[in-house]
């Protein structure tokens, strides 16, 4: 049948999706970063240690991320988990929160070395040491 035979006409292309957003509620942790944060808990003979992400005072822009291991989950503590299957969680403090809120967690690779980076929509600017960020 051609598009001119089709009862329901013309077929056009659907759309592209767009690009998918965190809630402002939620820390995303990228299957890149379950990764590298599972092959450091089993470098360090922790498999129930989590990561705690957060935000404090300082730097050359006003606040500087905390990256850090964890063992327990705080009572006013946000406990965000990694891709299904990975087995791996990361906490957030209620005030970090605000300012992390919608952001995704990656482990990114390239020429200038390896690390974590923190994507976050809510950073209007960070220094260029990479050490702090401004909120």
């Amino acid at each position: 049948m051609t598009a001119a035979n089709d009862p329901q006409g013309p077929q056009t292309p659907a759309p592209a999706a767009p690009a998918p957003t965190v809630d402002k509620r939620e820390v995303e942790v990228t299957l890149n970063a379950a990764k590298e944060i599972a092959k450091q808990k089993a470098k360090r003979g922790t498999p129930d240690a989590m990561i705690r992400i957060g935000v404090r005072g300082g730097g050359c822009t006003g606040f500087t991320y905390v990256f850090e291991w964890a063992e327990a989950v705080r009572p006013t503590d946000k406990q965000f988990f990694g891709p299904e299957g990975t087995d791996v969680s990361i906490v957030v403090d209620p005030k970090s929160l605000v300012y992390l809120g919608g952001m995704q967690l990656d482990f990114v690779t390239g020429m200038m070395g390896h690390g974590f980076k923190f994507n976050n929509p809510n950073a209007k600017g960070a220094c260029g040491c990479g050490e702090s960020v401004n909120f």
